[in-house]
C-alpha cells in the first residue's frame, strides 16, 4: 500500500495543549473502535489524523521545533488515547521510543533530518522483533558493507505501525562495527532508518492476533535493501545504565492502563444503558444494587492505583532526565517496572471483572465489550509480568537493580 506524505503538524507549546490535543483525538477515534476491531481495519485515516495533531513531536526538543515534553506529558497523552482505542494507542509507542533514541544517541545530521521529519508530522514504524533467539535483542538481520555499499537483509515480526508509517526503523546487527570491535555483542546493534517506500522493504498484512487487531503488526521483509550511511543510528559502546529501555516500557504501561480505564468506563455506560435489574436486588436500576456499586468501586480503586503508579513513574523518569545520577536512574527504572506490572494486571482484571455485573447483554458482539480483555491479554503478553515482580523483589530484598544489558528494565 502507498503511504501518505506527512501532514503539516502544529507545535504544542505546553502540557495543557498536548493533553487537550490527546483528548480531542481520543474523542475522534473512540466511536470507531468497535468496528475497527471487528473488521481488522487498517486505521489509515486515524493515523493520518494523529500526524496532524502535533502529538508525534512531543519528545522532540524545543530547539529542533518540537514540544520538548517530558515523560509525564507523553505518558498521559498515550494513556488518554489508549483508553479510547489501545490498538491506535500502541502505534506511537515505538515512534516515541525511536525519537528518544535519536535525541539521546543521534548525531547532528541525523537529528536535523529525522527529527525534522517528525516535526513535520512523519511517524516512525517498527521492525525490531524476530522469532526465535534467547534474548529480546537477538537478531539475524545484519547490516553489511558490500562492494555495492551498505546492505540490509532480514525478516521481522510484530512490526507495529510499519505498514502505514513514513519511516521504518530496523534493528540489526551492525557487522560493519563488529569487524572493528570483536567479539560481536549487543553493543554492535544499530537502528537503520528506512523510508517506507525503500526498494526491497515490504510489510505484510499477516497480523492474526485475537486482540490489538488494528495495530496490523505484520511481518517486515528486507531483501537486499540499500542503506544510506547517514541513516544508521549506532548505540554507544559500553554505555552505563540509562532510562532508554525504561521509557519504552512505560509507554507500554500507558497502553495497559488506558485499556483498564476504557474497559471500566465503557462497562459503566453499558450498565446504565443495556443491563437489567436482578430480581432479588429489589432496586429500580442495576446501578442501585449494592453489590454492583461495590464491584465498580473496587475496580475504580485498582484502576486509579494503576494510573497513580504510571504518573509517579513518569515523574521519576523526568527527574532522572533532569539529573541523571545513578540513584535517580535506578529509582526510575524500578518505578517503571512497578507501573508496568500493576498496569498489566489491572488491565486484565478490569477488562474481565467489569463485565460480570452487566449480565448476558455484555456478550452481544455488536457492543464489542470482549475487545477490552482481548486487547489486554494480547498486549500484556509482550513482556512477562512475572519478571517485573522478580526485579522488584530483588530490589526490595537486596537493593539489586538489573544491569544495563537488560533491555526491558
Amino acid at each position: 500500500m502507498s503511504v501518505a506524505a506527512p501532514p503539516v503538524a502544529p507545535r504544542l507549546g505546553s502540557p495543557a495543549e498536548a493533553l487537550a490535543a490527546a483528548h480531542a483525538f481520543a474523542a475522534e477515534i473512540g466511536p470507531g473502535a468497535v468496528a475497527r476491531d471487528a473488521e481488522r481495519r487498517i486505521p489509515v485515516a486515524e493515523l493520518e489524523a494523529l500526524g496532524r495533531t502535533g502529538l508525534l513531536a512531543l519528545p522532540v526538543p524545543i530547539e529542533r521545533g518540537g514540544a520538548g515534553a517530558g515523560a509525564a506529558t507523553i505518558i498521559e497523552a498515550m494513556r488518554i488515547i489508549s483508553a479510547a482505542d489501545p490498538a491506535i494507542g500502541q502505534v506511537p509507542q515505538n515512534h516515541f521510543m525511536l525519537v528518544d533514541a535519536l535525541v539521546r544517541y543521534g548525531d547532528v545530521a541525523q537529528k536535523e533530518l529525522l527529527l525534522g521529519e517528525v516535526v513535520r508530522g512523519a511517524r516512525f514504524g517498527n521492525a525490531w522483533s524476530e522469532r526465535g533467539g534467547k534474548h529480546p535483542l537477538d537478531t539475524k538481520t545484519a547490516l553489511r558493507d558490500t562492494d555495492r555499499g551498505l546492505r540490509l537483509e532480514g525478516r521481522k515480526y510484530y512490526s507495529t505501525g510499519a505498514l502505514t508509517a513514513q519511516w521504518v526503523p530496523v534493528l540489526a546487527r551492525d557487522e560493519t562495527r563488529d569487524a572493528l570491535q570483536p567479539p560481536p555483542g549487543r553493543d554492535a546493534l544499530a537502528f537503520i532508518f528506512l523510508p517506507r517506500d525503500t526498494e526491497g522493504l515490504e510489510v505484510d498484512q499477516d497480523w492474526t492476533a485475537f486482540g490489538q487487531r488494528a495495530t496490523i503488526s505484520g511481518t517486515t521483509n528486507l531483501s537486499d535493501v540499500e542503506v544510506h550511511p547517514g541513516w544508521v543510528l549506532r548505540f554507544p559502546s559500553g554505555k552505563p545504565a540509562d532510562t532508554f529501555a525504561a521509557f519504552g516500557q512505560i509507554l507500554h504501561a500507558a497502553v495497559d492502563v488506558g485499556i483498564a480505564r476504557g474497559a471500566l468506563d465503557e462497562a459503566a455506560r453499558h450498565l446504565g444503558a443495556h443491563s437489567r435489574v436482578w430480581f432479588e436486588a429489589e432496586v429500580e436500576r442495576p446501578g442501585d444494587e449494592p453489590y454492583i456499586v461495590a464491584q465498580f468501586g473496587r475496580l475504580e480503586v485498582k484502576v486509579k492505583a494503576a494510573e497513580a503508579l504510571l504518573a509517579a513513574a513518569a515523574r521519576q523518569l523526568d527527574a532522572a532526565a533532569a539529573d541523571p545520577t545513578p540513584e535517580l536512574i535506578d529509582a526510575a527504572r524500578i518505578g517503571v517496572a512497578a507501573a508496568r506490572a500493576c498496569g498489566a494486571e489491572t488491565a486484565l482484571e478490569a477488562s474481565s471483572e467489569a463485565l460480570d455485573p452487566l449480565g448476558s447483554s455484555a456478550a452481544d458482539g455488536r457492543y464489542g465489550l470482549d475487545r477490552h480483555w482481548r486487547n489486554a491479554r494480547t498486549h500484556t503478553l509482550h513482556d512477562p509480568t512475572r519478571w517485573k515482580h522478580v526485579h522488584l523483589g530483588r530490589y526490595r530484598l537486596d537493593g539489586v537493580v538489573p544491569g544495563p544489558e537488560n533491555p526491558l528494565v
